[in-house]
């Protein structure tokens, strides 16, 4: 979807999921994912939109308001610096603030504050040698105190490995369940002063409120709603295939499809590659320029042409290298 430019069509295939989401049973769909395709062997690429923060911050907001305009909450994720695969759940990831804000944090700023996703995720690795999870910085003092972010944060899948100090550094629900035993914890570590009751009130608040959105009612819009989903296997009934609509829906895939093929240009007979030991490449003929504006009526994000796309930045901003993660 990336590859389209196009905000209107992004909006109209989250719909379309959001409806599918809704005849289904399903309240929180698990995306939009915003984070930079910094490595290509990177395990969630297919989810991401792009390696511009720009334009992955501006189709991210289109999928999530296309999404809930449905009555369905988004979960933007992976929050944040979720780039690589290897270690993905135990890397540090280390960059400089600057590089962190300008490329890093950018999309989900943007999504944040022009889309409003019912729900957050924090990502698997370490930031700075602190779990997202556990990370103040990361999920408070950026999320809910610079851009005022006032939904639900909920963790990856697994990604919680202190329970207690990662709802104090924001993180409201933990994903999955433990069957009770870090709830424990949590009440331990209030009724012995280590963790202020305040904290759990305002996390219960927020999943309250989740609640709330997500439960069916008169103000979302028509349609069957299953509370436990549809188990595997089972058929839809006749209601809820009728919502979800398939042939308008695959009609809409291959639409989506079209508008994101990208054609080559054969310059300079750079194709078909020389043989081993020769040098050779393939270039796009795309210019910066050609993607400065978007043609008058277009829906497509303007681009702009950061001097770092998926480096970071010196002190100095005389030189670029990539930002780095390190096992831990």
């Amino acid at each position: 979807m990336g590859a389209s430019w196009d905000r209107d069509l992004v909006r109209r295939v989250a719909a379309a999921i959001g409806a599918e989401a809704r005849a289904e049973g399903v309240q929180v769909v698990l995306g939009p994912g915003v984070n930079m395709k910094r490595s290509p062997l990177c395990g969630r690429n297919f989810e991401y939109f792009a390696e511009d923060p720009m334009l992955a911050g501006e189709l991210g907001a289109a999928y999530v308001r296309g999404l809930q305009e449905t009555g369905v909450g988004a979960s933007l994720k992976h929050f944040a610096a979720n780039n690589q695969e290897i270690e993905r759940t135990r890397i540090s990831v280390e960059a400089d603030e600057r590089t962190l804000r300008e490329i890093y944090l950018a999309a989900f700023e943007r999504v944040v504050k022009t889309a409003d996703p019912w729900t957050v995720m924090c990502s698997y690795n370490r930031l700075h040698g602190v779990h997202a999870s556990e990370n103040r910085w990361l999920l408070t003092e950026i999320l809910r105190d610079e851009w005022g972010y006032e939904g639900l944060v909920v963790s990856d899948w697994n990604a919680v490995h202190h329970r207690v100090r990662a709802l104090a550094a924001g993180l409201d629900l933990e994903m999955p369940g433990t069957g009770g035993v870090t709830d424990a914890e949590i009440v331990a570590a209030v009724r012995s002063g280590e963790l202020p009751e305040s904290v759990v009130d305002g996390a219960a608040r927020r999943v309250l409120r989740l609640v709330e959105r997500a439960y069916p009612g008169p103000d979302l819009v028509n349609g069957p709603i299953v509370d436990l989903g549809v188990p595997p296997g089972r058929r839809l009934s006749a209601e809820q295939l009728a919502l979800l609509r398939a042939d308008e829906h695959h009609a809409l895939a291959r639409e989506a499809a079209a508008g994101c093929v990208t054609l080559l240009r054969n310059e300079n007979a750079a194709l078909p590659l020389k043989k081993a030991g020769s040098p050779s490449s393939a270039r796009s003929p795309r210019t910066p320029a050609s993607r400065a504006a978007a043609p008058p009526g277009s829906t497509r994000p303007a681009s702009t042409t950061p001097s770092t796309c998926s480096a970071r930045s010196t002190a100095t901003g005389s030189a670029t290298r990539p930002a780095t993660s390190t096992s831990r």
